[in-house]
């Protein structure tokens, strides 16, 4: 060999065995980096199946709390629980009675895992409104911003109660997270911590989710949701909503934004959180029915593709399964 001349580098050699590829990945997960959405539907007495989430249900008051014990079992890392009611108005009162299905159904989990996981609350309107918007309409129909924020307080309150570790901010109203650590400091909750969802797009993957919340919506909420046109509005909501005392900072949704994601697990100094919304994990389900993929392959990846993104937790409807998987494997 000639003085200074060294063999080409061969990565290869690194993954010639299953052994080998695990020792050297440079992106991992594990059940406890998931959360498993689940939805909790009033005067339900058995679960219900979701027509475009294959393998997704509403669930009873019984059977959430069946499925969060096996969440614990499978090691996932947390629940995140939205309500579905029976009754909805124009404020949407339902999000902070006490008796209410969502705090009723976090009093019930926390009950019966308390600490064992993270419990986690989705803290908005949309599901409790007639007009299936996020926040309070005013005269002329559109959202009233401030209006919104006092009833955030209110239901941060009430969830806060009712046994929620985390409560997630999701209706993308402008001071959101700030009035919400108040309500809580004041109120002795100090405890309890604050999902940002920072960077929520207004997206066409939610559909799935519209009709497991049987989402009463006319029109669309792109003048409160992010444009999905735009990168670096997102680190500004970011960084309003760190500067309010966010504990953790949430991309939704992920894969058709994991640049945003990577902008912002690369500026903030607290976990990100990225959302496998519905219609993301949708697509897979229905590929995988139709034979098109191997459905336990491309949604691993695609998980993997979101942590790789610098995603420290992702919320997914496949968690309880991919849970499983891992520890099969």
């Amino acid at each position: 060999m000639t003085a200074g001349a060294f063999p080409v580098r061969r990565p290869r050699r690194l993954r010639g065995t299953p052994a080998l590829r695990r020792l050297v990945a440079q992106t991992r997960l594990h059940p406890a980096d998931l959360v498993l959405p689940v939805f909790v539907k009033e005067g339900l007495d058995e679960p219900r199946p979701i027509g475009s989430l294959p393998g997704v249900v509403q669930h009873s008051r019984t059977s959430v709390v069946a499925a969060a014990r096996e969440a614990v079992a499978a090691g996932v890392g947390g629940i995140m629980v939205f309500g579905v009611p029976t009754h909805r108005d124009a404020t949407g009162t339902g999000l902070d009675d006490p008796d209410g299905v969502l705090n009723v159904a976090l009093a019930d989990l926390a009950d019966a895992v308390g600490d064992e996981t993270v419990l986690m609350a989705d803290l908005c309107l949309d599901e409790f409104t007639d007009h299936g918007h996020c926040g309070v309409l005013d005269a002329r129909g559109r959202v009233d911003n401030d209006a919104t924020l006092d009833r955030y307080a209110s239901a941060a309150l009430a969830q806060a109660r009712a046994g929620a570790h985390l409560l997630g901010t999701s209706g993308m109203m402008d001071g959101q997270v700030g009035v919400v650590r108040t309500a809580l400091d004041g109120a002795g909750l100090a405890d309890v911590g604050v999902i940002a969802y920072a960077a929520k797009y207004a997206s066409g993957f939610y559909g799935p989710f519209r009709d497991a919340v049987e989402s009463t919506l006319v029109g669309d909420r792109a003048t409160y949701q992010q444009d999905p046109a735009n990168a670096r509005e997102s680190l500004l909501e970011v960084e309003q909503d760190l500067a309010e005392g966010a504990d953790v900072v949430m991309v939704k949704p992920a894969l058709p934004y994991l640049d945003v994601l990577r902008r912002v697990a690369d500026a903030s100094p607290v976990p990100v959180a990225a959302y496998q919304v519905s219609g993301e994990y949708a697509m897979v389900a229905a590929a995988a029915a139709n034979g098109w993929v191997d459905g336990d392959r491309v949604m691993l990846e695609s998980l993997l593709s979101i942590r790789r993104a610098g995603a420290d937790v992702v919320l997914t409807y496949a968690a309880l399964d991919v849970a499983r998987a891992l520890h099969g494997a």
